[in-house]
C-alpha cells in the first residue's frame, strides 16, 4: 500500500544541501503532493533547477511553512532556531540539518541505519547530524554491538562542499590562479585552501578544539547512547570538492580480528568495504562523491593496543548526500513508515472546511 503523498518544504533551497535534498526526493520518489522551496527573502522568486525540472523559491516565514507535513531544513541554526518551533507547533515535523538542536536532550539525534527508534519520541523537531559524525557512528556501532567500544580518536579530512558553493568556487578560482602563476586569494578560509590543508573548521574553542571537532564528540556520544564514551578528533579541511575521509583508530573491550571487524561492517546496511591495499583498492573521495553508501577499508590491527583490542581504519563518504541530505530524506521515509508524521496539511484541509461551511 503506497503512503498518502504529503506537503514537503525544503528551507534553504538554494544552498548546495538545499539542492542535493530535492534531488534526493525525487530520485528515492517521496511520496510528495506539493513540493514548496523556501529560502531567505533575498533568494524568493529565484528559480532552482534540478534534474532538468524547475522551482520556483518563497520566502522561509511561518505562514509560507503553513499546511506542511514535512520540512527539511538546511539554513543555518539561525533560521533553524526562529522557525522549527514554530513550524513545529503548527503541526509540522521538522528535520533540522544544522546544529541548532543536536544536542538537546527533548529533540532526537539520529542516523537511520544506527537509532532510528530515537524518532519515536521526537515533539515535532528531529535533528540531522554533522556530516563528519553522520559516516562514522555505523561503523562504530558494528563494533560496539559485537565487542564494544572503549575509546575513538578520529581525523577527519573534509571537502570544500561541507561550507557551501562560495568554498568550493574559491578553491577552483584559487586553481586556475596557480595555474595562470597570480595570487591565491582567499575570503572563505583564513588561508588559501588550494593545494593546503587546514586544521581549522569552525571556532576554536577554549580548550583548543574546534567547534566542529566537538560536534563530532557530543553527537557520536549521544546517537550510540554511549554518553560516556572516550572520543578525540582533529578535523582538517582539504581541496578536494566533494567527500569527506576519516582515519579512525579504536579501542575495543573484548579482542577483534581485522577480518571479523570487515564482516561486522559490511553486515551495516549503507555501508561498503573496498580494502585491498595490494591493488591499490581502498576508499576515496572520488569514488565516494555521488553515492549514499558509507565506504570503509584500510582496516587493520593497531598495534599501539594490546591484546587485539585496537583497530584503525579508513572511512569515506560523500558528505552532502548521506552526510546531509540522504539521511535527511531516509529519516522522512522512517517517519511516514512508522506512522510518526503528524500530518498538518490534513489538518490544515480540515480546518479550512470546517471553516468555509461556516460562512
Amino acid at each position: 500500500m503506497n503512503p498518502e503523498p504529503l506537503t514537503v518544504a525544503v528551507v534553504g533551497a538554494t544552498g548546495v544541501v538545499g539542492k542535493t535534498m530535492i534531488r534526493v526526493l525525487m530520485e528515492r520518489e517521496f511520496p510528495m503532493r506539493e513540493l514548496r522551496l523556501l529560502a531567505s527573502g533575498r533568494s524568493a522568486g529565484t528559480v532552482v533547477s534540478v534534474d532538468g525540472r524547475s522551482f520556483e523559491v518563497a520566502e522561509a516565514t511561518p505562514e509560507a511553512l503553513a499546511g506542511v507535513d514535512i520540512a527539511l531544513f538546511s539554513a543555518g541554526s539561525d533560521v533553524s532556531r526562529q522557525l522549527a518551533p514554530l513550524a513545529a507547533a503548527g503541526g509540522t515535523t521538522v528535520i533540522d540539518n544544522s546544529a541548532a538542536w543536536r544536542m538537546d536532550p527533548g529533540v532526537p539525534l539520529v542516523v537511520s541505519q544506527v537509532n532510528p527508534d530515537d524518532l519515536a519520541w521526537h515533539e515535532g523537531i528531529v535533528a540531522n547530524p554533522n556530516c563528519s559524525t553522520m559516516q562514522l557512528v555505523p561503523v562504530l556501532m558494528a563494533l560496539r554491538d559485537s565487542v564494544g567500544l572503549e575509546r575513538v580518536v578520529v581525523d577527519t579530512y573534509q571537502s570544500v562542499s561541507g561550507t557551501g558553493a562560495e568554498a568550493i568556487a574559491e578553491l577552483e578560482a584559487q586553481i586556475r590562479a596557480h595555474v595562470a602563476g597570480a595570487p591565491k586569494e582567499a575570503r572563505v578560509y583564513p588561508h588559501p585552501i588550494a593545494f593546503n590543508a587546514l586544521p581549522e573548521i569552525d571556532v576554536f574553542l577554549d580548550d583548543g578544539y574546534t567547534k566542529e571537532e566537538r560536534k563530532v564528540i557530543e553527537e557520536s556520544r549521544k546517537i550510540l547512547h554511549l554518553p560516556d564514551l572516550r572520543v578525540s578528533c582533529t578535523a582538517v579541511r582539504v581541496p578536494v570538492l566533494v567527500g569527506h575521509s576519516e582515519a579512525v583508530h579504536v579501542e575495543t573491550r573484548r579482542p577483534i580480528s581485522p577480518e571479523e571487524a570487515r564482516e561486522r561492517f559490511a553486515a551495516v546496511p549503507g555501508v561498503v568495504v573496498v580494502d585491498d591495499p595490494g591493488a591499490h583498492r581502498y576508499p576515496i573521495a572520488t569514488l565516494a562523491a555521488g553515492r549514499d553508501e558509507i565506504f570503509v577499508g584500510r582496516v587493520r590491527r593497531d598495534p599501539s593496543v594490546p591484546d587485539g583490542r585496537g583497530l584503525a581504519f579508513w572511512v569515506v563518504a560523500d558528505n552532502l548526500r548521506k552526510g546531509a541530505a540522504t539521511n535527511a530524506v531516509e529519516l522522512a521515509e522512517i517517519l511516514v513508515e512508522r506512522g510518526w508524521v503528524r500530518r498538518a496539511s490534513a489538518r490544515a484541509a480540515e480546518t479550512e472546511a470546517v471553516t468555509g461551511s461556516r460562512t
